[in-house]
């Protein structure tokens, strides 16, 4: 029976790129825990896995665009060393988080340094990428009421409050 709006849904994944490497994984850790319907993971990861039960697996590839989008040049900017703090210390791969006009917060990486031109990049590291979820229920249940107004999971695998 396919899992409704709001349950919790608690599953084990493996992601493998088009070269078969593991590019994530959660064995060997906690499980992820999402509420189904609310946009917590890739809608056509979630849309494939819909009519899972407890315990079954499932192997769900998505084309680029359906994971994490196509790679666009157009996220790919060149900025100035000014656009840092003074006593950062840049190298090519690092992540930083940038805050935009809007005040939300937006991931890039720096993919190349010349000199005081750094050029960085809003893909998301697996844009453009052709991927193949493994997925394993490993727990249904209803959303307790704070889950439900939170928004998200709390406890394993989900949100911990502090």
């Amino acid at each position: 029976m396919p899992f409704k709006k709001d349950q919790v849904v608690v599953f084990h994944y493996t992601v493998t790129n088009g070269e078969k490497e593991v590019v994530d994984n959660s064995r060997g850790g906690e499980p992820l825990a999402v509420l189904a319907g609310r946009g917590q993971i890739l809608p056509k990861l979630e849309e494939a896995m819909q009519d899972l039960a407890l315990n079954e697996k499932k192997t769900v590839p998505l084309a680029a665009k359906d994971a994490y989008g196509e790679f666009s040049e157009e996220q790919v900017q060149t900025v100035s060393r000014d656009n840092f703090p003074k006593d950062a210390q840049l190298e090519v791969g690092m992540e930083y988080m940038a805050s935009m006009q809007d005040g939300h917060q937006m991931p890039f990486a720096i993919s190349k340094i010349d000199g005081d031109q750094i050029t960085v990049d809003f893909n998301h590291p697996l844009a453009g990428q052709d991927l193949t979820f493994e997925v394993e229920v490993v727990e249904l249940r209803d959303a307790t009421a704070e889950e439900l107004e939170h928004g998200h999971v709390h406890g394993p695998g989900g949100h911990h409050h502090h």
